[in-house]
């Protein structure tokens, strides 16, 4: 805290500074020019051999000065503590999260899994749009608003980060998924309205399914929402390589219904077969799904030369007191 102080601290009349460099030459001219001068004439030195506490301190008021001085060469050089506000301003995009968190979301082609690097995929892409609401959905066997839309960017972290399988009906409903999605944009004010859609398999839904995935797609067109679909999970020639067992593959993966899905609505289709992967793809989003941002910096200055003026007075005044009492010389 005190590195992070230091760091923010400037001197508008820094040309000043230099002048410190008198204060070496102005001891060394003290101590040349003789200790201590006499001020009387004495029969004998041998009483002020006796060193006492006070024969210590004779010099005292001399440092007191220099350093009364160094705090005012200090202060005429300005001394300011810098404080740096920024604040994001702008036309941001609705967005909505929509996140497969199904059995399958565990498979160890992505290490450690799927469905930890796809929550931390999406927490980097939360951080880059600082203006945009985003909200969260997640599907298994039924579909769930974990978060909805919002600019509260470190709640909805937590969020992502709190996801974990299990937590809903096992199964797959992309459908269900995509059209919760949509409901949830219906509630944002943006012009631009995005879904990010990602899963690792196939429309496998429960007897409880209301809304198939063609049915969700004709929602999606009709309300202008776009969507972007990733299709998650290494290829079936990639898992031997990696040692992964090859019931994990995502040769069950309905890319022709994802590309659908994403071409109709007038988004994008991408696979992700490993993390960097995935991290591109999200990359490529957020390149082409831009907000206004506008960011505005304000810088206040805090002045810190009454201080050190202070601190001259200080050490000055004891000056004096030392050398009009206790270290008075004669005559």
């Amino acid at each position: 805290m005190l590195y992070e102080w230091l760091q923010n601290i400037g001197f508008k009349n820094y040309w000043v500074l230099p002048f410190l460099l008198m204060l070496p030459v102005l001891a060394w001219m003290y101590f040349r020019s003789g200790k201590v001068k006499p001020a009387m004439m004495v029969s004998t030195l041998s009483w002020f051999r006796v060193k006492t506490g006070k024969n210590y301190s004779l010099h005292l008021p001399f440092w007191l000065r220099l350093i009364a001085i160094g705090c005012i060469i200090v202060a005429l050089a300005r001394p300011q503590v810098k404080h740096t506000t920024s604040k994001n301003k702008g036309e941001g995009i609705d967005i909505i999260l929509c996140m497969d968190v199904s059995g399958s979301m565990l498979s160890q082609d992505f290490q450690p899994n799927r469905l930890s690097v796809a929550r931390q995929m999406a927490a980097d892409f939360v951080k880059g749009r600082p203006v945009d609401q985003i909200g969260l959905v997640i599907f298994a066997g039924e579909s769930f608003t974990q978060f909805p839309l919002s600019t509260d960017h470190a709640a909805l972290l937590e969020n992502v980060r709190a996801i974990t399988p299990g937590l809903l009906q096992d199964g797959t409903v992309i459908g269900e998924g995509l059209a919760t999605s949509v409901d949830r944009l219906s509630s944002g004010k943006s012009r631009s309205k995005v879904i990010i859609l990602l899963t690792d398999g196939n429309e496998q839904p429960p007897e409880t399914r209301i809304i198939d995935p063609v049915t969700a797609l004709e929602i999606a067109k009709a309300k202008e929402v776009k969507v972007y679909t990733i299709g998650m999970g290494a290829r079936a020639g990639e898992i031997a390589e990696r040692g992964v067992p090859r019931s994990q593959s995502s040769a069950f993966l309905d890319e022709v219904l994802l590309k659908r899905i994403a071409t109709q609505t007038g988004g994008a289709y991408f696979r992700a077969t490993n993390a960097q992967g995935l991290q591109d793809i999200y990359n490529q989003i957020d390149k082409l799904e831009k907000s206004e941002v506008e960011v505005i910096t304000r810088e206040r200055f805090d002045e810190l030369f009454v201080y050190f003026i202070a601190l001259a007075l200080l050490f000055l005044f004891i000056e004096l007191i030392l050398r009009y009492s206790l270290l008075r010389t004669f005559p």
